[in-house]
């Protein structure tokens, strides 16, 4: 059963009651939302209740966090991306996530929604309409205001036991010799009755202990909130937590406060060295960010992650808008954005000359963690003025990742809205123009893709951009592929590879250039001309260590192995290239062995699981667009195994046998055609 939960670093500590009450709750009503003010503990207590009840929904739970996002247009994508209910099409992502959840017995957390209070609201009674089995478990300041959403006010936690528990617990891993005694007892309990028992700010505070005795730390407290008592604008328990974060900031070295703040601009976790790039400057020295960050770890001000790929950090939500307001104020704000923008370029850059190559599947990994960077980044740049042309060079940089990790319409989404901020005949626009070509391509979206990639290769001899020229030329040979004008594919095909040479350029676009004229050859009949041609793809695709157009290769070496009569080896490529694309996520690159893997089973006579597979299949292609390009040649293989199951099955036990197909998950068809697991709905 799959889950999306994040990861706790810390022990939960007490809400027994709180617990109980929000798991009986979450039980009886589709709709609950978690309130109370920040840093109460509504997102550890909703993790944790979600994690409880996980096992009871047959898909799982699953978590989208939402204080990094800002613009409400995007909060469809953002959960979309985190469902993974990958879809290629063009169709409204509305439509994607409604369609994917349909017939999900899921539970589904929103957290952080009061910034996003009303797009949150009409998202969530969509989705309650359209997916009966959805359950919604949403953290917010305020509640959504839906009929039947269940309100649970998460309240501050009682002195004895829990806030002593905590307190003592992040005191001791601040100062290891901290024991709680008959001594410190009681002082601890004035603490955390000082701090009304809000568990982010009783975090602080025992964070602070290091260089204190339990008593001064009291006195410190008592002193600073008499100071401020008077004078802010906020009041009750608000109050006690601003106060106790500015408490936390004016106890930081001046370097510590400066770091905090440019930290803000961080979407989610990051790694030092990123710190480095973006924070460091002559205020900041590049060597002291380390010793930096780790002060404000020990100070709670930050939380430090080891994972499997090296230590990250990250900020709490609440400590990183006081942060984040800071900033604005230094008068920082947009300077330290656009060096956070130029990380991500520099980011993508290097996973761009890194995709062809050994290093391409870690690329993939790394990207795919960073997407909350690179939106925001994007997001920042698009709607600030003078960024634009860095936005419009972010989203075409980006293309391995739209193209070749599952993110058509994520990456449509960007460069549309690169385009349109960038109207003048700039390199920029160009490389988004060719790009947004080859998205629109893959989404079966032949007129849009035309207009772009023609626009792009007038643009480029205007401009003398050889690279975007050659680059337009190929992609205008992926649309006469597919709409079966081959002679004409061809010949854009060669004129690339020959601007591509004469150019020096080698990467994985190139290779694809030489698979894509192969199959324009094939589809003419001429196997003996695509079959070396393909060969010798794949063997420059192995000799650098590209593994995602390489399996394309090895899509058109299985189709020509079966049409040789070679069905064994045809079906050990077909799963070669299977293995490859499912790891990458790219959905047209998996669909496609699927329909020959089908089309195998079809003539060995086990037409009943090939009609299994054609349903998966048929489910997946209206999750790319148009079910195999609309292309008579690209359906050649479906429909040739088509006719076989048919004849043997009949029509009524093919169809079937193909709505049985179309009731499987994209895990459960890749297992199956890799012959790992019994198609589990065969028997009747």
């Amino acid at each position: 059963m799959a889950h999306q939960l994040p990861t706790e670093h810390t022990p939960f500590i007490g809400r027994r009651r709180e617990l109980d009450l929000l798991r009986q709750l979450s039980a009886r009503s589709r709709l609950v939302t978690v309130t109370g003010l920040g840093g109460i503990g509504k997102t550890r207590l909703a993790l944790r209740v979600a994690a409880d009840v996980a096992d009871g929904f047959a898909d799982g739970a699953w978590c989208v966090e939402l204080h990094e996002l800002q613009d409400p247009e995007l909060l469809v994508h953002a959960v979309t991306t985190a469902l993974r209910a990958t879809d290629h099409t063009t169709r409204p992502q509305h439509e994607v996530l409604t369609g994917h959840l349909a017939d999900k017995h899921l539970l589904l957390v929103l957290d952080t929604c009061e910034h996003l209070i009303g797009a949150c609201a009409e998202l969530v009674a969509r989705l309650l309409a359209a997916a009966p089995g959805l359950h919604i478990l949403t953290t917010s300041r305020q509640p959504l205001g839906l009929s039947g959403e269940e309100i649970f006010a998460v309240a501050p936690m009682s002195v004895a036991p829990d806030a002593v528990r905590l307190f003592t617990q992040r005191a001791h891993a601040a100062h290891p010799e901290f024991r709680l005694t008959a001594r410190t007892r009681p002082v601890v309990e004035r603490i955390c009755a000082r701090l009304d028992g809000i568990p982010l700010a009783i975090e602080l505070a025992a964070g602070r202990l290091r260089g204190e005795e339990t008593e001064e730390l009291l006195a410190l407290l008592e002193d600073r909130f008499q100071l401020v008592r008077d004078e802010t604008e906020y009041t009750g328990r608000h109050s006690t937590l601003r106060t106790t974060i500015g408490w936390s900031h004016e106890l930081c070295l001046p370097a510590e406060r400066l770091l905090w703040a440019r930290l803000s601009v961080f979407a989610g976790s990051f790694s030092r060295g990123a710190a480095e790039k973006v924070c460091a400057d002559a205020a900041l020295e590049r060597s002291a960010i380390g010793p930096l960050l780790l002060g404000l770890v020990e100070k709670s001000l930050l939380v430090r992650e080891d994972g499997s790929d090296g230590e990250k950090f990250r900020q709490l939500d609440t400590v990183r808008g006081y942060g984040a307001e800071w900033l604005r104020r230094l008068g920082e704000e947009q300077r330290v954005r656009a060096r956070h923008l130029d990380w991500c370029q520099e980011f993508a850059t290097q996973g761009e000359a890194v995709w062809f190559g050994p290093g391409q599947t870690a690329v993939f990994r790394t990207t795919r963690r960073a997407h909350a960077q690179l939106l925001a980044a994007l997001d920042f740049a698009l709607s600030t003025p003078g960024h634009e042309r860095a936005g419009a060079r972010l989203a075409g940089t980006l293309w391995f990742y739209w193209v070749g990790c599952g993110l058509l319409s994520d990456g449509r989404y960007w460069v549309d809205r690169a385009l349109a901020a960038v109207p003048g005949p700039h390199p920029e626009r160009l490389k988004a123009l060719w790009v947004g070509g080859y998205i629109a391509i893959l989404q079966g979206d032949a007129r849009p893709a035309a207009v772009m990639l023609t626009e792009c290769r007038a643009e480029s001899l205007r401009a003398d951009d050889d690279a975007a020229y050659a680059y337009a030329t190929h992609r205008l040979g992926c649309a006469a592929l597919m709409r079966d004008q081959h002679a004409t594919a061809e010949r854009y095909f060669r004129a690339s590879l020959a601007s591509y040479a004469e150019l020096g350029e080698l990467d994985s676009n190139v290779m694809m250039a030489r698979i894509e004229l192969a199959m324009a050859l094939a589809f003419q009949g001429d196997l003996a001309a695509a079959v070396p041609l393909c060969e010798e793809a794949r063997a420059t695709c192995e000799e650098h260590g590209e593994r995602w157009a390489k399996a394309y290769a090895l899509y058109v070496l299985a189709f020509a192995a079966w049409a040789g009569g070679r069905s064994e080896e045809a079906t050990r490529l077909a799963g070669d290239c299977l293995v490859i694309n499912y790891e990458f996520r790219d959905l047209v690159g998996v669909v496609l062995p699927v329909e020959v893997i089908a089309l195998l089973w079809a003539s060995r006579g086990d037409c009943e699981q090939a009609a299994v597979l054609q349903g998966a299949a048929r489910r997946i292609w209206d999750r790319v667009g148009l079910p195999l390009f609309g292309s008579v040649y690209f359906n050649a293989p479906h429909d040739t195994a088509v006719a076989l199951a048919r004849e043997t099955l009949g029509d009524q036990g093919y169809e079937a046998a193909f709505e049985r197909g179309g009731g499987l998950g994209l895990e459960e068809v890749v297992a199956l055609a890799l012959g790992r697991a019994q198609e589990p709905m065969r028997a009747h």
